[in-house]
C-alpha cells in the first residue's frame, strides 16, 4: 500500500532527503548554517516528545558549518553520531553514570572521517547503558520515545538516531550495531538502518580491534540516503585493522542501478530461530507480498542454522568481558543489572565455550553462505514483535515464549552479526495501530551494494518514501 500522508510541522529544509540537501549545498542555494539552524529547529519541537538528540554543540556545529567545504562528500549536511562513540569536546556518557561528565579530547576516526568529509555534528543522540538493549533509556538521560506512539519505545540501541531521523531532526544519523543496534530501532521508528560487513565503516570496538561483531554503519529515512552515507564512511584506514577499501563503483551509484533479476529466501521466522506474533508474522508476509517487480521472485525459504543463540552469546559475552577487564572498577560498578550479567557470564566461560563457540560460528556462516548461493538475499524478521511500553525493558514472553532475558527477543539479527554479512532493515509499512515494521534484508558476503541495490528496488516498489512525522503524543 501507498504510504500515508503524515503530519509534519517542521521546517520546510527537514523535509529534504539527505541527497537533496545535499544537493542544495552543491549548488549554493542553500547555506550549511541554514541547515543547522533549520536541525536545531527541529530538535527544540520535538525533544520533549522523544528525547532523542540528547546532547548538542552547537557553537562546535555552527564554527563546521561556517568552515563546511560544499564540493566534499557530505558538503556541510549536519548530522547525528550515537552516544557511544567520542566526538572531540562534545560530552560523551556511553549512556553510564561512571562517564556521565566525560568529554573527549579527540574523536573516533569515523567522526573525524565524516567531518573531513563534510558533515557537521549537531550533537550526541541516545543510546541504552553501553549499547546493552534493545530499549534506549539509560539512568543520565532517560527514554527514547517512538515517534509513532510515544507510549512505545523507539527500540535500540540507536534508539535516539532512528527516532531522529523519523521526526526530521536530522538528515542522515549515525549509528552501530553488535546484535541488531541498527535493525531493531529502524524497523520500530520506519527508517533504513544499514549493519555493514566488518571493515567497511570504520570499526566497532575501541579496544577490541579484532572483534568483527560490533560494527558502526548508517541510518537514514531512504534507501538511496543510506548509501550515500555509507560512501562518506567507506575507505581503508590502518587504525582499523578490519579496515576495506572503497568500491570502485561507489555504493550510492550502484544503489541506483538497474538490480536485475533477484530471488529472495524469505522466512518469517527464519527457519524457527526464534518466536514471532501472529500479527507480525501475517504483516511480513502482507508486505512481502506486495512487492511486484519484474525479475524478482520471493520463495519461502531459511537456511538451516545450528547452534546461533548460544554461539552468539558466547561471543558477546567474551567481547564484554574484555571490554569490563579494561574499564576502571569505579565506572562498572555502577552499570546496570543486566550488564553486569552480561559480563558475569563473560567470566564464567570456560575455554572448551569459546573454544566450541568459534568452530560453530564458521560452520553456521558456511550453511548460509551455501543457502545464499541459490538467492541474492535473505528476507527474515528483525524483531517477533511490534514496538512495548517504553517502560518494558524487555518483552516478558514473544508469542506465548516467556523470554530468559533481553537477548531473546533479538535472536533474529544474530546470523549476520555472527557471519560478518551486510544486513539492512527496511520499512514495510504500518499495522493496525499505525506502528511501522520492518523486514531485516541480509546480503551476501561483502555485498552492501547490491544490497542496497535490491531494498532500493523494494523501497519504490511498495511506495515507501519516507517523510519525517510530527510526533504522535499519547498518554
Amino acid at each position: 500500500m501507498p504510504a500515508e500522508k503524515t503530519a509534519f510541522s517542521g521546517p520546510d529544509l527537514c523535509k529534504l532527503t539527505a541527497r537533496e540537501a545535499i544537493a542544495l549545498l552543491k549548488r549554493k542555494e542553500v547555506s550549511s548554517a541554514e541547515l543547522l539552524a533549520a536541525s536545531q529547529e527541529r530538535i527544540a519541537q520535538t525533544s520533549p516528545a522523544i528525547n532523542a538528540m540528547v546532547t548538542q554543540c552547537p557553537e562546535r556545529a555552527a564554527d563546521a558549518a561556517a568552515h563546511s567545504e560544499p564540493s566534499s562528500v557530505l558538503a556541510g549536511l549536519p548530522i547525528g553520531i550515537k552516544d557511544l562513540t567520542p566526538v572531540a569536546g562534545v560530552r560523551t556518557t556511553f549512556g553510564t553514570p561512571g562517564m556521565a561528565d566525560f568529554v573527549p579530547e579527540e574523536s573516533d576516526p569515523l567522526v573525524t572521517r565524516l567531518e573531513d568529509r563534510g558533515a557537521v555534528v549537531v550533537g550526541k543522540t541516545n543510546t541504552p547503558e553501553l549499547g546493552a538493549g534493545a530499549n534506549t533509556f539509560n539512568p543520565i538521560f532517560g527514554p527514547t520515545r517512538n515517534p509513532w506512539d510515544t507510549r512505545m519505545n523507539a527500540g535500540g540501541s540507536s534508539g535516539g538516531a532512528a527516532a531522529g531521523l523519523a521526526t526530521g531532526e536530522v538528515w542522515l544519523s549515525h549509528g552501530s550495531d553488535l546484535g541488531g543496534s541498527l535493525r531493531t530501532p529502524a524497523g520500530y521508528c520506519g527508517i533504513v538502518g544499514l549493519r555493514p560487513s566488518p571493515g567497511v565503516a570504520g570499526g566497532g570496538s575501541a579496544q577490541q580491534g579484532f572483534d568483527s561483531m560490533p560494527v558502526q554503519g548508517p541510518m537514514a529515512r531512504n534507501v538511496a540516503d543510506c548509501a550515500l552515507f555509507l560512501d562518506a564512511m567507506a575507505g581503508f584506514d590502518p587504525v582499523w585493522p578490519l579496515s576495506m577499501p572503497a568500491p570502485m563503483n561507489s555504493y550510492l551509484e550502484t544503489c541506483l542501478a538497474d538490480p536485475g533479476a533477484v530471488r529472495i529466501g524469505f522466512s518469517p521466522d527464519m527457519g524457527g530461530l526464534a518466536p514471532i506474533d501472529k500479527a507480525m508474522e501475517d504483516a511480513l508476509r502482507d508486505g512481502m507480498a506486495r512487492i511486484d517487480i519484474p525479475g524478482f521472485e520471493v520463495v519461502e525459504a531459511a537456511p538451516e542454522l545450528g547452534a546461533v543463540d548460544q554461539t552468539f552469546r558466547t561471543l558477546r559475552a567474551l567481547g564484554f568481558w574484555a571490554g569490563a577487564r579494561k574499564t576502571p572498577e569505579e565506572i562498572t560498578r555502577q552499570y546496570k543489572a543486566t550488564l553486569q550479567q552480561n559480563i558475569a557470564d563473560g567470566v564464567a566461560l570456560k575455554p572448551e565455550d569459546i573454544a566450541e563457540a568459534l568452530i560453530e560460528r564458521s560452520a553456521i556462516y558456511d550453511r548460509i553462505l551455501a543457502f545464499l548461493g541459490q538467492y541474492d538475499v535473505i528476507a527474515c524478521p528483525i524483531s517477533g514483535l511490534f514496538p512495548l511500553p517504553w517502560e518494558n525493558e524487555y518483552p516478558p514472553e514473544v508469542a506465548g515464549v516467556p523470554s530468559r532475558d533481553y537477548l531473546d527477543w533479538l535472536k533474529f539479527t544474530f546470523p549476520a552479526s555472527l557471519c560478518g554479512l551486510p544486513a539492512l532493515a527496511l520499512p514495510l509499512g504500518r499495522n493496525k495501530d499505525g506502528m511501522p515494521f520492518g523486514v531485516q534484508l541480509i546480503g551476501q558476503p561483502r555485498g552492501e551494494g547490491r544490497l542496497l541495490q535490491i531494498a532500493r528496488a523494494i523501497e519504490e516498489s511498495l511506495a515507501l518514501g519516507q517523510v519525517p512525522v510530527d510526533p504522535n503524543v499519547t498518554h
